[in-house]
């Protein structure tokens, strides 16, 4: 796989378009797949990326789903779940017998759908570290510097595939890399959001906001032990180093910080809320693992969503 290899980014959001546009600068041939109202914005406005006093503008190669005309090499889905089963119908014309389908969506779930459509040579597992949104005008925004991209087989093997895919994506401004079992780190950083989320979406305020109250400190600590429970008992313990890190993050007085769940809830938009959270908690039952705090969580997302989809 060189660096002309064709890729095909799924989605021109918060996530597939700031690695998409990323790649682009780094002379990459990459085309986004979009819906035409999307695409009419884009051609309209360009893909702009914003904030951390960044101002950048590409005019990106697009393409809807119609007009996919032959296989890519290489397959970044970056949907949000909801439009997953529509991605994974999309996307058939550009997969060929060669082809490296690498989703980049939260959770685990969506590898099983995949899997059984493409097959699991033809799936990777993948996990990004972004903080972005896109504003009111269709423009990417970035909200910290954190940019990571990890990639895997998913049964942990380390092919040549996976090694010439991490070159094809390195030395694009994020950092790349292959995981040695790209399964858990998809746990471990479901364990991540779903604490964040699930305390943020509790209490109805930021991590700062929280630990400044009695009992603030307490709550995320109790929501990181939930989650972590269920990736341990499902195989995959988190690291110390990981849990210090997501406790760390939960606790930090003074931050500002708000997962994307909880600005989608609080702008009143549709969440992932299943994919995330009830995929999480019918594990946990499944595994006889307690998770009150995020049982909680996810019946108050569950209303949010039927409020914003009724």
């Amino acid at each position: 796989m060189d660096l002309e290899a064709r890729i095909l980014v799924v989605g021109a959001g918060a996530t597939g378009g700031f690695f998409g546009a990323r790649l682009v600068q780094a002379g990459r041939d990459v085309t986004f797949l979009v819906r035409p109202q999307r695409a009419a914005a884009l051609r309209e406005r360009g893909l702009r990326i914003t904030g951390l006093d960044e101002r950048t503008v590409i005019e990106p190669r697009l393409i809807t789903a119609e007009e996919i005309t032959g296989a890519y090499d290489v397959v970044l889905v970056s949907v949000k779940a909801t439009g997953l089963t529509q991605a994974i119908d999309d996307i058939a014309p550009a997969v060929g017998p060669d082809t490296t389908i690498v989703p980049f969506l939260n959770g685990v779930a969506h590898l099983d759908p995949l899997n059984a459509r493409y097959g699991t040579k033809s799936v990777l597992g993948g996990v990004v570290k972004v903080a972005t949104t896109v504003d009111q005008d269709g423009d990417i925004v970035r909200l910290a510097p954190m940019a990571e991209l990890v990639i895997g087989e998913q049964d942990g093997r380390p092919t040549p595939r996976v090694r010439e895919l991490c070159e094809l994506l390195s030395g694009a401004g994020f950092g790349t890399a292959v995981a040695p079992d790209i399964v858990a780190a998809m746990w471990h950083k479901w364990v991540f959001i779903t604490t964040v989320g699930a305390l943020t979406c509790l209490a109805r305020g930021s991590v700062g906001d929280i630990v400044a109250v009695p009992g603030g400190r307490e709550l995320g600590a109790a929501v990181l032990a939930e989650a972590a429970a269920v990736s341990a008992a499902a195989g995959h313990p988190v690291p110390a180093d990981e849990l210090a890190w997501i406790t760390g993050t939960v606790s930090q007085a003074g931050s500002g910080f708000t997962p994307s769940m909880y600005r989608d809830v609080v702008a009143g938009l549709p969440t992932e809320a299943e994919h995330v959270f009830g995929d999480l908690v019918r594990r946990a039952r499944t595994l006889s693992v307690p998770t009150p705090l995020l049982d909680l969580a996810t019946l108050q997302l569950r209303v949010h969503q039927h409020r914003t989809t009724s």
